[in-house]
């Protein structure tokens, strides 16, 4: 199939339970998220993830695309000013970008790892 579609991914229920993050002392962050591979293009990963409010560190190892479909918060790069996100906003992320989350209210995102 050369398309793939996700219908209302903004409303899609039933995402896959992907556990939990955080950092030790903060609340429990849940995530979870809907995966699509692209046939040919096994290396490229795709889909909608979304997880509840909370503080967690994360190192992006390759490019990655981001559109936010719904919540609010804060990206604060290693060595660099805090970027503020909320629905509606895309955001760019070079390889091997570190950094720690503060996600304010439930976040929704698409996004696409190079």
């Amino acid at each position: 199939m050369k398309v793939q579609q996700i219908r209302q991914s903004i409303e899609l229920q039933g995402l896959e339970d992907w556990g939990t993050a955080g950092l030790p002392g903060t609340p429990e962050i849940r995530v979870s998220g809907v995966q699509r591979v692209i046939p040919g293009n096994d290396s490229i990963d795709t889909g909608v993830f979304e997880c509840t409010p909370g503080t967690y560190r994360r190192a992006v190892k390759q490019a990655e695309v981001m559109h936010m479909l719904a919540g609010r918060g804060r990206f604060t790069p290693d060595g660099e000013e805090t970027i503020h996100f909320k629905g509606g906003d895309t955001l760019f992320f070079e390889a091997n970008t570190e950094g720690l989350w503060e996600v304010e209210e439930t976040m929704r995102k698409i996004y696409v790892i190079l």
